[in-house]
């Protein structure tokens, strides 16, 4: 597979470096940074876990240089902090048994920079060779602009595809930014309560961000059960763990649709809701 940046690469956990195998691939997750993925994609990774005839790829679209570090790590050039985190999330593909991951290794102005042709076309490229049913990215209400600017990534990659990126459902997870304000109706509650302990594990696999004050294995695991258990306020809990999504996948089967009106529709959605119920119990 030939990819823009010279500096990408493609890890095979299986030690089967075979491109021509990417097709069995089921679930896609497309995150920004290390340690994105074993949270925004954990639906995905699950999956390819528990079912021998589903697999998870994974793609991280940034080099991770810019991360924050203290501890052990404090003394790290940006040189030698990228070469810890590309090994991170090797360690991680290898504990959740990804069929692959790729990690372009674009810098984070690059991948935000309006001319970011290349991060688009790499990712159509592999999106074609994995041929997956669902594909898990940021969410576009995160406040993270890298976060967002992968997305859009996603998203422009599918629009150019055509026909090709029909019948693939596409989830905007939370991560810097919960998505716990969507309406009932257009929130996506993925189920993700077996196996507690691998999916910390997994998290833990990043240490640089733990010994950086970052304790994301903590947060995540936190945000998870929350979600379950504040899904629906007049039922019992129906899972123990559970991610929030927005789906993404009408901004794919119409390509015309606005992605800004689309956002928009949904926090106006949310600023209605407010404000009905105030004027019905007399705000």
């Amino acid at each position: 597979m030939q990819l823009n940046n010279p500096l990408a690469e493609c890890y095979y956990p299986s030690g089967n470096k075979n491109d021509s195998r990417l097709h069995q691939t089921t679930h896609l997750g497309i995150g920004a940074h290390q340690d994105d993925l074993e949270m925004l994609a954990i639906p995905g990774i699950l999956a390819g876990y528990e079912h021998s005839d589903q697999a998870f790829t994974g793609v991280t679209v940034t080099d991770g240089r810019g991360a924050p570090r203290s501890g052990d790590y404090a003394d790290l050039s940006d040189e030698e902090m990228w070469h810890v985190r590309l090994e991170e999330q090797r360690h991680a593909a290898n504990i959740g048994h990804y069929h692959a991951q790729f990690q372009l290794n674009y810098s984070s102005a690059q991948v935000k920079s309006p001319q970011r042709e290349a991060v688009i076309t790499d990712l159509m490229t592999i999106i074609q060779a994995c041929q997956p049913q669902i594909i898990y990215t940021h969410n576009l209400a995160d406040k993270h602009d890298t976060h967002v600017a992968v997305g859009l990534s996603v998203i422009e990659a599918l629009r150019r595809m055509g026909e090709g990126s029909q019948g693939i459902t596409v989830y905007g997870s939370e991560l810097w930014r919960g998505l716990d304000w969507l309406l009932d109706d257009q929130k996506v509650g993925l189920d993700v309560s077996s196996h507690p302990e691998w999916q910390a594990a997994l998290l833990q696999a990043f240490t640089s961000q733990i010994a950086g004050g970052k304790r994301y294995d903590l947060a995540a695991m936190g945000r998870k059960r929350a979600n379950a258990t504040y899904y629906q306020s007049h039922h019992t809990d129906q899972a123990e763990l559970m991610v929030y999504a927005m789906d993404l996948t009408p901004l794919i089967t119409d390509p015309k649709l606005s992605i800004e009106g689309f956002v928009d529709t949904a926090i106006q959605n949310l600023a209605k809701d407010v404000r009905d119920r105030l004027q019905r119990l007399g705000g």
